[in-house]
């Protein structure tokens, strides 16, 4: 059966309900030619994988809307762009506390059953995609919902924030400005009252978080953007360096197939190794990445670097 006819089935009852005509199945089986058992079926689709907030009045022996705001989902967008919009939940859900996932359930219900018109279930994008995060901190969902709607309001958010390397809590006020999904942790970029200069604070490092009453005026992105790009890893902020790495023969073919930046160089050699160069700000991440390939990569550039990884 096409989706269309479906669709339109859809429509005629939302519109019935809204004009106060209390439908049932048999004005739905008449108006379509189907029998009562497909109309109940699709009256429960309504309610169940639309969520429809469809209730039935006895005397009046016909549906109406417990909220009236309900709207049925859109059905513009290809199956490619819905597709989309369904995986970002599935892979961003669990590194926000579950928040996300949460927060557009309903709506992640509506667009489930518009796609299994089109041809895909919930259960079949289960069963297809999947991601996984390793060496990731999750933030607590409070703390996302909370940092989320500062960000959107342009409202100061105060926490208290405590830093891996000296263990000391220190309460923030923070404007911020961006939220930055880095390899499953949740980054926030914003300006911070007590420092008085820009900071990307890790939303899982975060307590006791406030959404003050304060409002700001955001800042021109080119004031913060060299807090978000620049060089390899999630720390930026400082003027980045060249770092060039040699990697022998035995691993230059797996180095090949991989981006570590997005202005990274690959300078293939006659012996079969390969030098692979990019720009980094920061370096405690690129000398994580540099110990996990052991005596398969020499340091070429900077020397500071190459001092660092010989110590």
């Amino acid at each position: 059966m096409g989706e269309h006819l479906v669709l339109e089935r859809y429509r005629w009852f939302d519109r019935e309900v809204r004009a106060g005509k209390y439908p049932n199945a048999r004005n739905l089986a008449e108006k379509f030619e189907i029998d009562q058992k497909t109309a109940d079926r699709n009256i429960n689709k309504m309610r169940d994988r639309l969520c429809a907030p469809l209730e039935y009045d006895s005397s009046r022996r016909g549906y109406f809307y417990s909220d009236t705001t309900f709207q049925l989902p859109a059905v513009s967008a290809t199956q490619e762009e819905l597709l989309a919009i369904l995986l970002a939940q599935n892979l961003l859900s669990a590194s926000a506390g579950g928040v996300i996932s949460k927060q557009i359930k309903t709506f992640g219900q509506k667009l489930y059953a518009t796609t299994g018109l089109l041809g895909l279930s919930q259960e079949r994008l289960n069963e297809a995609f999947s991601a996984t995060w390793n060496e990731y901190a999750p933030s607590q969902g409070g703390v996302f919902q909370v940092a989320l709607q500062s960000l959107i309001e342009n409202r100061l958010l105060e926490f208290t924030y405590t830093s891996p390397r000296d263990q000391t809590p220190i309460k923030r006020t923070v404007e911020p400005h961006h939220l930055q999904h880095y390899m499953g942790s949740w980054g926030m970029i914003g300006f911070c009252h007590l420092r008085k200069e820009w900071r990307k604070f890790m939303l899982s490092r975060m307590t006791d978080v406030t959404l003050r009453v304060e409002s700001f005026a955001p800042k021109p992105k080119t004031a913060w953007i060299n807090q978000l790009e620049g060089g390899f890893g999630i720390f930026q902020g400082q003027e980045p360096q060249r770092v060039a790495l040699k990697f022998n023969g035995f691993r230059a073919p797996w180095i090949r197939e991989q981006i570590w930046h997005a202005e990274q160089e690959i300078v293939e050699s006659s012996d079969g190794s390969v030098i692979l160069a990019f720009p980094a700000s920061h370096f405690p991440e690129v000398k994580m990445k540099i110990l996990q390939f052991g005596a398969d990569v020499e340091i070429l550039e900077p020397t500071e670097l190459r001092e660092e990884i010989r110590a």
